[in-house]
């Protein structure tokens, strides 16, 4: 039998550089007082006064952030990314990865994902355009919102199974 204080705290981990709802993500970690890590390369500092919030900044070079991410998460934390190759790294992990948009990536879609970005990556190399994200609206932003929410508190239901 484990005891509840000797189970690992889960956390959020946030591919910080280009994502949007840094803000709801604070509100939440302060709100349910859980811990939340911002990775950033220095070209994308981030400084953020919260008790709960760790920010880590990394050298501008590409992977680095992922890279880092990767290395503090462990499995049953949260990783918002809207990055499909940190999602699928984060999947193995046991991790739960989730767009800013709230899409939950799991090991049934993200084969798809994976995919269909080497097919775009392609036809961009050939001279050819892809489509690229659709503008975040405030229904994605209250969806990631109610989302992260469900997450949080289906971890603290985790937390005090015994």
């Amino acid at each position: 039998m484990t005891s509840n204080s000797s189970r690992a705290t889960h956390k959020i981990l946030v591919d910080a550089d280009s994502c949007p709802v840094r803000d709801i993500i604070i509100k939440i970690a302060s709100d349910i007082k859980t811990s939340v890590v911002f990775v950033a390369s220095i070209s994308h500092l981030i400084s953020c006064d919260n008790e709960y919030v760790q920010v880590i900044t990394v050298d501008n070079i590409p992977q680095s952030a992922d890279m880092a991410v990767i290395n503090h998460t462990n499995a049953g934390d949260i990783v918002v990314t809207g990055d499909y190759g940190l999602a699928s790294l984060a999947l193995t992990r046991g991790a739960i990865p989730v767009s800013s948009r709230g899409f939950i990536f799991t090991p049934t879609n993200i084969d798809r994902l994976l995919l269909q970005r080497h097919i775009d990556t392609k036809i961009r190399r050939g001279g050819g355009r892809t489509k690229g994200p659709r503008a975040l609206t405030e229904a994605d932003r209250q969806n990631f919102e109610r989302v992260l929410m469900k997450l949080l508190k289906k971890q603290a239901r985790n937390n005090l199974d015994i």
